[in-house]
Parts: structure tokens; C-alpha cells; sequence
């Protein structure tokens, strides 16, 4: 296996030195040593992580390695996505997409909603962009949502600091003349540049004497630099906001309304697909790291209490590559495991968590990712954010290495928390008791000469130590807001009663599956890409047909007016079936249009030729863009031959068993055989 395979190297190279990293980081946290002390021990186990997937990634087959010069050629020329703004010099991150690129991302979002929106009838809502400032204040976007940034104080030229920091440490420590002494030096700041703040990175520069790489000038100290667009909504310029970095805030926010949509029962999940918005300081990678990017979320609200999914039999024998926070720590690498004994084994929180990681897996394979080239990587205890209570990343083996394209979290009750006691309004579920809860209830009754509001507020704070007063005279004074108010005897009566309770209120947890469009993308372009045996010119695209740009194009053999008529008839039938094609009746070899067709990846082609025209019934050739196999069969039966198979209800192989293999023209153009 292509992964797995270096796992005696990886754990080789990482327990090489005792202790091991992944044995430091245990002793560590067992005697309870000081948080930078972990910091530090962890920041040197990714990093030797890291080492060690640049290793297995050269140890791959030559076969399996993409030639992604080739392959960005074909993308580029054949107008999939370009940069956007060309013709004015471009802007980096920035991205249009063309005829192809457009129609394969619809597709995948297209398999998105009926994979996950309508086979698991998830509410679909589409919120604005725009969204006020108090909102990512609360989530903690404004103050948080930052990386630190230097700029050459000449030009005014923008890098992220850790990563030129990295770059120029790397570059010298390639240096032969570099003492051994230094390259450690330099390798621990390496390891630790998670962990350092803004003064320490600003040392840094200055110990290390980086300049801009470009123009060799000075570079300014480093700043803290929110990733959001920031903007004014409203001529006035009063009310500021942002364009948004995520989706999922306007799911939390309409969770009221959704739950009412769903007659107030959980578990229920909502989604959203749109673009988001991050001020990335140095994009970079293409369409990995992007300025604007379409995202796909899932908010699934589950009772925290009821953390088990009806359907989780339904993938609980899938056999995933797991590479558990456990097996990072211990410096063991990924390995296949069943999804079902994950979950009974506790490497996963919980069925619902992991039926969303083999739904996602399930997704992922049918779009064009590589099963031998993914896996799900479990969050280790420094990553995840404080409030989560797991967190697996699906991560994708590309060129650049492993990349992160769909993050799966299970995000306890946070995000409504948060929302809830910023804006005072309950963002709860009602959960019916088994049994009604029954008990004595004894508030107190103001009356007389005080400010509902205030004797409301009194009340709230002297409820307990009220009760002993109220036998005796005396009065009771309380304190609130800087104001004292006396209470007598007189203004305070008792009811007691009996109150019986059906429903409690409970704040749901979320699971989150959160899908970055162009990131599927760039990795099913990789997973897909092939050259023709024997012809190293010939590229194509292996889309899956289910997400193919076009399913089928419609080739006349040449340019000859009697195959026009059944052209436009196929056309037109492939359109009544929702069969999306192309027709290609310019000149050339109909091999020299095969290729162009195989080169954007439409799935299967039609040739009309001489024997559509002479024999009846009509008939005409189906060719497989991948095995280049062609059949025969009646113009009548192909449109919905096409559609089964771009639907994954037929096989290739089940049309090669059902209709004739096709070996060559029996007739030609002066030929007329009646039948």
C-alpha cells in the first residue's frame, strides 16, 4: 500500500533518538510539566511528521507521482480555471473558472446535495455574505482569526512571517558552510514556530537577519494581520462588517427557525454551500490556498446526552485509513482499520461523528479521490480548540503532500452558546422527559412600592437568604448597582405549590462537516490525471462520469451532410434526458477529436459514421474515454443507456455484456444495404 508502506521507516526515523518524541510528549504531560515544555515536545514531533511524509512522498512509485507541470499545462490551456484578472496582470488567489472548470465544480457540488442534502434530508438554507461585526466578534473571528505578516519597507510588499522565516532558515541551513551546531539551532526554531508569539518572531528576524527575498530590503517588525475582509454596510459607514470566512455562522444564527421548520424534534442537520472570504497574506498552490473559495458545511444539532446515529450500520464495515492523535503521538503511522471497531474502541468520540467521517469517505472515493490517497487524520490535543471534543481532518495525497480538503468536528455546544448570551435569546431545544419531573416551589412575591423590573433583578439575587427574614420583623437590605433598596416584611409574601415539569431545555452539540469545494477539486484533478500508453502527449482527465463536465459528446465521422439529421437527433435527446454533451463537427481525424474530448474528461463519446446512415435499424457506435472500448447500439436505446451510466446505475462492463463490441465500419459512403 502507498501509504502504509514506509511505516517501519517512519517509526524508525521518530523513535530513533531516546526517548522517542511521541514517548517525551507522554512523559511529559504525565508529570505534569509546564505547558511550553509540551508545546515545544509536540512542535518537534510534527515537524519530524513532516520530514518523514517528504520521505514516503519520494519514495513513491514513479508511476504514482503526477506530473503536475503536464498536468497544470492541460488545465491552462484547456481553460478549467485561469487566474483571475489576466489581463490586468492578475491578482494572486484570486480564480475564474471556465466552460470545464465551471461545469466539473457544479457537478461535485450537484453529487454534494444529493449525497449528502437529499439522501440524509438535511435543511438547505442560503445566508448573505455580509455580516456585521458584532456576529464575528462573538465567534471569536475578529480577535483571533489572524496570522503575523512582515512587509519590505521599501516597496510595501506583504510575506506571512513564519513562512519567509522558515524559507530563509531552510535556505541556510542548505548551506555546506552551516556548523551542525546551527543546523540544530535552526531546526528547533523551526519545530517551535506554531508556538512563538509576535515579540519572539521579532527577534527572530533580527537574529537571523532576514531580508525580503525578492529585493533583498529591509523588512518591517512583525504585525498581527486579521484574515477578514473588512468593510461598511450602509452609506453612513457606521455599521462594520466583514465578508464572511465561513459559512456556517448563518447556520447557528437561524437555528431557531430551523428547529421550528422541524417541528422542534433533534437530531436535525442543516447546510449551506457558498463562497467565503480570507485575506490570505501569501496565497499560494493554486486553488489550495485561495482569497475566495466555495465551501460546503453541515451543522448536524444532536441531543448531547443521545450521541448515536440510527444509520451508522450503514458504514460501519467500511475500512478506512485512520491516523489516530494515539498513533502521531507514538510516532506509528496510519493503518486501515473498520470503521465500526473505531467507534466501539473509542479512536472515534461517537457513531455520529463517525458515520459522518464514513459518509464523507463514501462521498470523497465517488467524486474521484483516490482511496489509496486518503485518509482521516484525528486532531492531536494542541490542536483542537478548547470547546471540541473531536476533530478528523480528510486529507488528500497530492504533489504538495498531504492536504487538508474536509474537516469533521464535533464542536460540543460552543457556537450557540456563544450567540445565545451575546444576544439574550435561548438557542435551546426542548427535550421530552421520560418520566415528569415534580417538585415544590416556593418564589417569592414582591408587591408594593418597587420597580417590577428592579424587585425582578432583587429577587434573583435574594432568593435564598430572603426566606429567614420573612419570620421576623426586621427588614432586609440588598445592594445592587451601586443602589441600596430595604425590603420590610409587609412588601413580600410566600406562595407555595406544586409544579410539575414535562420538557427540559437543553443546548444541542453539533457535529460539523465542513467540505473546501476547490480543494476537492485540485485533488480529484490530480487523483485523475493519466497520459496514454505510448503516448506521452495524450492527456486525460479519469473523471468519475457522475461529475464529469460534459457525460457524452457527439462525434460525426466527418463533416458529411447526411449524418447531420441524426446529430441533431441524438442531441436533442441526450438534452430531454438531462444528459449534458458536446458536439464536435469541426474537421480533423475523429482520433484527433477523441483526444480533445478525452482531454477534458467527458466520459463517453458517440460516433455517427457511414453505417448509422446505411443500415436500419439506426445505429451507432458508444466509446469509453478511459478503455477507448467502443459498442454498438440503436440511436433509440443510447440517451438512456448514457444517463444509467452517469447515474452509476450501469457498468461499462454491463453495457459491454449487453450490446456488441464494435471492431470497424461495415459500410461506406457510397454504400446502401436495406434490411
Amino acid at each position: 500500500h502507498p501509504i502504509v508502506r514506509p511505516s517501519h521507516l517512519r517509526h524508525r526515523c521518530l523513535c530513533a533518538s531516546p526517548p522517542g518524541a511521541g514517548e517525551l510528549v507522554r512523559k511529559l504531560k504525565e508529570e505534569k510539566a509546564p505547558q511550553v515544555d509540551i508545546d515545544k515536545a509536540v512542535a518537534e514531533l510534527k515537524a519530524r511528521k513532516r520530514i518523514l511524509e517528504a520521505k514516503e512522498l519520494a519514495l513513491q512509485p514513479k508511476d504514482d507521482i503526477v506530473d503536475r507541470v503536464k498536468m497544470e499545462d492541460t488545465l491552462k490551456r484547456r481553460f478549467f480555471y485561469d487566474q483571475a484578472f489576466s489581463i490586468y496582470g492578475g491578482v494572486s488567489g484570486l480564480y475564474d473558472f471556465g466552460p470545464v472548470g465551471c461545469a466539473l465544480k457544479n457537478n461535485i457540488i450537484q453529487a454534494w446535495r444529493q449525497h449528502f442534502i437529499q439522501e440524509e434530508q438535511i435543511l438547505e438554507i442560503d445566508c448573505t455574505m455580509l455580516t456585521p461585526e458584532p456576529v464575528l466578534k462573538t465567534s471569536g473571528h475578529v480577535d483571533k482569526f489572524a496570522d503575523f505578516m512582515v512587509k519590505d519597507v521599501k516597496n510595501g510588499e506583504c510575506f506571512r512571517a513564519d513562512h519567509l522565516l522558515k524559507a530563509h532558515l531552510q535556505k541556510l541551513m542548505s548551506d555546506k558552510k552551516c556548523t551542525a551546531e546551527k543546523k540544530a539551532e535552526m531546526e528547533n526554531v523551526i519545530t517551535q514556530l506554531d508556538n512563538y508569539g509576535q515579540q519572539e518572531l521579532a527577534d527572530l528576524f533580527v537574529n537571523y537577519n532576514v531580508k525580503s527575498p525578492i529585493t533583498g530590503n529591509d523588512l518591517s517588525p512583525p504585525v498581527s494581520f486579521n484574515l477578514m475582509f473588512k468593510t461598511s454596510i450602509g452609506p453612513g459607514g457606521n455599521m462594520p462588517g466583514y465578508l464572511r470566512p465561513e459559512t456556517a455562522q448563518g447556520i447557528f444564527l437561524n437555528f431557531k427557525r430551523l428547529l421550528e421548520f422541524n417541528q422542534g424534534k433533534l437530531p436535525f442537520a442543516a447546510a449551506q454551500i457558498g463562497n467565503s472570504f480570507r485575506n490570505e497574506i501569501s496565497p499560494r498552490s493554486g486553488l489550495i490556498r485561495v482569497r475566495e473559495f466555495t465551501m460546503a458545511e453541515i451543522e448536524h444539532f444532536v441531543d448531547p446526552s443521545e450521541k448515536s446515529h440510527p444509520k451508522f450500520q450503514n458504514v460501519a464495515d467500511l475500512n478506512i485509513l485512520l491516523y489516530s492523535s494515539k498513533a502521531q503521538v507514538s510516532g506509528q503511522s496510519a493503518h486501515i482499520m473498520r470503521l465500526g471497531d473505531a467507534v466501539q474502541q473509542g479512536v472515534i468520540n461517537n457513531s455520529v461523528l463517525g458515520y459522518f467521517i464514513g459518509r464523507i469517505y463514501l462521498f470523497l472515493t465517488k467524486v474521484g479521490v483516490s482511496p489509496d490517497k486518503l485518509r482521516f487524520r484525528q486532531h492531536m490535543e494542541n490542536e483542537m480548540a478548547h470547546y471540541a471534543c473531536d476533530c478528523w481532518d480528510a486529507e488528500s495525497k497530492t504533489s504538495y503532500g498531504w492536504i487538508e480538503i474536509v474537516g469533521c468536528a464535533d464542536r460540543s455546544c460552543y457556537d450557540l452558546s456563544c450567540h445565545a448570551r451575546a444576544t439574550k435569546v435561548p438557542l435551546v431545544a426542548e427535550k421530552l422527559l421520560k418520566e415528569p419531573i415534580s417538585f415544590q416551589n416556593k418564589p417569592e412575591s414582591l408587591e408594593k412600592g418597587l420597580v417590577i423590573s428592579k424587585a425582578l433583578e432583587i429577587r434573583k439575587k435574594c432568593r435564598k437568604t430572603l426566606f429567614p427574614y420573612l419570620s421576623s420583623p426586621l427588614e432586609f437590605t440588598v445592594e445592587t448597582e451601586g443602589k441600596t433598596f430595604t425590603l420590610t416584611k409587609d412588601m413580600v409574601t410566600v406562595k407555595r405549590f406544586q409544579k410539575t415539569l414535562h420538557v427540559e431545555e437543553i443546548i444541542p452539540n453539533v457535529i460539523e462537516p465542513s467540505f473546501g469545494i476547490g480543494r476537492i477539486m485540485y485533488t480529484v484533478f490530480e487523483h485523475t490525471f493519466r497520459i496514454r500508453e505510448g503516448d506521452e502527449q495524450r492527456t486525460f482527465f479519469s473523471f468519475p462520469a457522475v461529475v464529469a463536465p460534459f457525460k457524452c459528446s457527439v462525434l460525426p465521422l466527418s463533416q458529411n451532410q447526411e449524418f447531420m439529421p441524426f446529430v441533431k437527433e441524438l442531441s436533442e435527446a441526450l438534452t430531454r434526458n438531462g444528459i449534458s454533451h458536446k458536439v464536435d463537427d469541426s474537421s480533423g481525424s475523429i482520433g484527433r477529436r477523441y483526444a480533445r474530448t478525452d482531454e477534458v474528461g467527458v466520459a463517453f463519446g458517440i460516433t455517427i459514421d457511414f453505417d448509422t446512415v446505411n443500415r436500419t435499424p439506426h445505429t451507432a457506435t458508444l466509446r469509453d474515454r478511459d478503455s477507448m472500448r467502443q459498442i454498438r447500439a440503436e440511436i433509440s436505446e443510447l440517451p438512456a443507456v448514457i444517463r444509467d451510466l452517469a447515474n452509476g446505475y450501469l457498468t461499462w462492463a454491463d453495457v459491454e455484456a449487453k450490446y456488441p463490441q464494435f471492431e470497424g465500419q461495415e459500410t461506406g459512403k457510397k454504400d446502401t444495404i436495406e434490411e
